[in-house]
């Protein structure tokens, strides 16, 4: 018709012109499951978003890491509809869990959770997705929703309401079920192609693709270790009535916020006795101790603490900088983009750093390097030798690593990891997610010690995040201990610094997406004051005056 306004969709390289809105599931050709979700304007949507105007349009599939997380929340969702299916008065509680996976725990069954019971579950899952039944979002007002979670049982879903600056709450709807997801969901039970189920008392494991391993469910690996730092981690958040954040909500306004930082460092404090009593053990056969960990889990600090923990027991550790040992003239391997990948572990000269650990631990003495940033070369200092029972400390990305220490026999070495391991929820369905915690973390204190925006921390951040799968986690297994860097209290202190940064990110920057999730999710929590952070802490890493980082001297 003559005068009709077109409406342009940018679409895979061409551009359609439509009279009509237009879904974005229908931009699809072919396979509907092959994409989860879409950028649209740069705002992420869903497959059942309604086009209306000109736009910029980005299918995303299961190798986007925001199409695993609406994968992954729809699993979730599905999950506890099937649980109700079969146990009617069931609880389900989620919890990121070992081996990149969640952890289901179930109660109110009045018996002991077998296979037989998941098998059960699954087989109903199974009908569930089979079905193909369509999830549709609807908007409720909040009194709306907090009478009707507080009558189906949904206490936590109710605390948290409180908290919600929205007038509305979005509810996804499937067949007679009804529930809120923190964000977003697919379109159908269909789209769920690829999950694996696992019994791991007192509950099971839920497996799914992920982005990282190019949108593969990875291989399952049991590690005891982590797994006793997160079963640690829930029986701390049921100690200190702290798994929610409604319940730390709480804690804040009821003026018990300086006690409960208190406990949280002193829990902090018992770990590094543990630790430190454990390596005084057997310091007559430890002569090298490895921390590693991923980005902004406080390592920084914790090997400053432990070192001090150590001395109070009679040992003095050499410390020694893996980033000395770079090649000069920032020789690295190159990335899949071409660019200079400085955490490849052939960034460092791997044969002079094992030649340095060997000789000392032989008992000869060695100049160690140290390396300049600047001019990207490298001096020697003062012999150095080895005392008695005078152990040597490493801490980086590598420290796990055996190929940076191959001459170094296993029992000579004890290894250390270091990661925030939180049980904190949003809700019993919304567990918070830890690389969240840590990506907050980073980018408060790139802010406050390196003067980068926001935008240049979430740019490095994906880079960060494939060092860590490619160079770290594959050795955690390796860890002799686990230090749970995580602070119950501290998304209520990182708040204050992390929202300008993340509010002053345009609409139309390529990071708005992440940025705008997280501005979501903060904003639930109450504020902690700075004042109270003892100078010790982890979290003074991050928003400044750690001791450990103060120029002045006493």
């Amino acid at each position: 018709m003559k005068g009709e306004n077109k409406m342009k969709i940018e679409y895979d390289g061409k551009i359609i012109t439509r009279t009509e809105p237009i879904r974005v599931s229908e931009l699809i050709e072919g396979n509907k499951y092959e994409y989860q979700a879409a950028k649209v304007n740069n705002r992420i949507r869903e497959l059942g978003y309604i086009i209306d105007k000109d736009c910029k349009v980005e299918l995303l599939s299961l190798t986007d890491t925001e199409a695993v997380t609406i994968y992954q929340s729809t699993l979730r969702y599905l999950v506890i509809m099937a649980v109700q299916r079969v146990f009617p008065k069931a609880r389900v509680i989620f919890n990121y869990s070992v081996s990149r996976s969640i952890f289901a725990s179930i109660s109110n069954i009045n018996h002991a959770f077998l296979q037989a019971d998941l098998d059960k579950i699954k087989e109903e899952l199974d009908k569930i997705i089979a079905e193909d039944l369509p999830i549709k979002r609807s908007s409720i007002t909040k009194e709306e929703a907090n009478q009707y979670y507080n009558e189906i049982g949904y206490k936590d879903k109710a605390k948290i309401l409180t908290y919600r600056k929205e007038a509305t709450v979005h509810v996804y709807e499937c067949g007679d079920y009804k529930n809120y997801m923190f964000g977003y969901m697919l379109p159908s039970t269909g789209y769920i192609k690829e999950y694996r189920f696992r019994l791991y008392a007192p509950g099971f494991i839920i497996q799914y693709p992920r982005a990282e391993n190019k949108g593969l469910i990875p291989s399952f690996v049991d590690e005891k270790v982590f797994q006793n730092a997160l079963r640690e981690a829930n029986r701390w958040g049921n100690i200190t009535t702290a798994s929610y954040i409604s319940q730390m909500n709480e804690i804040v306004e009821q003026g018990k916020a300086l006690e409960f930082i208190n406990i949280c460092e002193t829990r902090h404090n018992n770990q590094l006795a543990a630790l430190g009593e454990r390596i005084a053990r057997d310091i007559d056969t430890i002569r090298l101790i490895a921390v590693a960990g991923p980005s902004s889990s406080g390592k920084t600090t914790f090997t400053n603490r432990l070192k001090i923990q150590l001395k109070s027991l009679g040992i003095d550790p050499l410390m020694i900088s893996v980033d000395d040992f770079y090649n000069q003239g920032h020789l690295a391997p190159v990335d899949e983009y071409g660019k200079p990948d400085f955490e490849h572990i052939d960034a460092l000269d791997r044969k002079l750093f094992d030649e340095v650990i060997y000789k000392l631990i032989n008992g000869e003495e060695v100049q160690l390097p140290k390396y300049n940033f600047a001019t990207q070369t490298r001096t020697f200092g003062d012999p150095v030798l080895l005392g008695k029972h005078q152990p040597i400390m490493i801490e980086g990305i590598h420290a796990l690593n055996d190929e940076l220490t191959p001459s170094i026999p296993t029992e000579l070495k004890f290894r250390v990891y270091i990661a925030p391991q939180a049980q904190l929820h949003i809700d019993d369905h919304n567990p918070i997610s830890l690389s969240d915690i840590r990506l907050i973390r980073r980018m408060v204190r790139d802010f406050e010690t390196r003067n980068s925006s926001c935008e240049q921390t979430l740019e490095m951040w994906p880079s960060v995040r494939r060092g860590e799968f490619r160079w770290i986690y594959p050795h955690q297994s390796n860890a002799d201990f686990v230090f749970n860097s995580e602070l119950s209290y501290e998304l209520c202190v990182l708040k204050k610094h992390a929202l300008p940064l993340l509010e002053a990110v345009n609409s139309d920057s390529p990071y708005f997406i992440q940025a705008n999730r997280l501005v979501k999710f903060l904003k639930y929590f109450t504020d902690i004051s700075d004042k109270w952070i003892p100078c010790n802490s982890i979290i003074r890493e991050f928003i400044g005056d750690s001791i450990f980082y103060t120029k002045d001297k006493c």
